[in-house]
C-alpha cells in the first residue's frame, strides 16, 4: 500500500501563546496598577505590572525582572495568587500567572506607564482591565484571593 499525500488544507496555527507574570503589589491594603500608554497595543487599558517569561527564566525570576525594568524596584517574590489562560478575539492567548508581592527594595519609579495609581482592591472594578485580568479584578475586588 502506498502512502498518498494529503489533500486536506493545511491547519491554521493556533494562536501564539505568551507567557507572562504579573505582581499584585500590595501596600496598606492598596495595590498598585499601571495605565497602557496610547502608542501600546490594547492603549489606556489598565493592568497589574509585569511581562513576558523569557526562554530559561521561572516565572518568579521573570517578574523581579520586569519589576525592576517597569517600576525600578527589587522585588520578593511571593506565594502564587492564580493562573489565567485567556484568548483574545484578536488572535493571540496569553498564560498569566499572578504572584503577591508585599516586600520591595526601592522607590518605584514609572518607567513605562501613562500612569500608575494605588487603588483599593474594591475600588478595582471602576477601571477599564485588559480582558484577561477582569475575572481576577471581580475576585480581587470581593476579597476572595488576598
Amino acid at each position: 500500500m502506498e502512502d498518498s499525500p494529503s489533500n486536506a488544507p493545511p491547519r491554521p496555527a493556533g494562536p501564539a501563546l505568551r507567557f507572562v507574570a504579573a505582581g499584585l503589589i500590595i501596600r496598606e491594603g492598596q495595590v498598585l496598577i499601571g495605565q497602557r500608554r496610547p502608542d501600546q497595543p490594547m492603549a489606556s487599558m489598565w493592568e497589574f505590572p509585569g511581562g513576558k517569561i523569557e526562554a530559561g527564566e521561572s516565572a518568579q525570576q521573570a517578574l523581579v525582572r520586569e519589576l525592576f525594568e517597569e517600576l525600578g524596584i527589587r522585588a520578593s517574590i511571593g506565594a502564587p495568587v492564580t493562573r489565567i489562560r485567556h484568548n483574545y478575539r484578536h488572535g493571540g492567548a496569553v498564560d498569566l500567572q499572578f504572584f503577591v508581592v508585599r516586600q520591595f527594595v526601592g522607590e518605584i519609579v514609572n518607567h513605562i506607564y501613562q500612569q500608575i495609581k494605588w487603588v483599593r482592591l474594591e475600588d478595582l472594578p471602576s477601571y477599564d482591565f485588559l480582558a484577561a485580568d477582569r475575572g481576577l479584578i471581580r475576585d480581587l475586588a470581593a476579597g476572595k484571593l488576598l
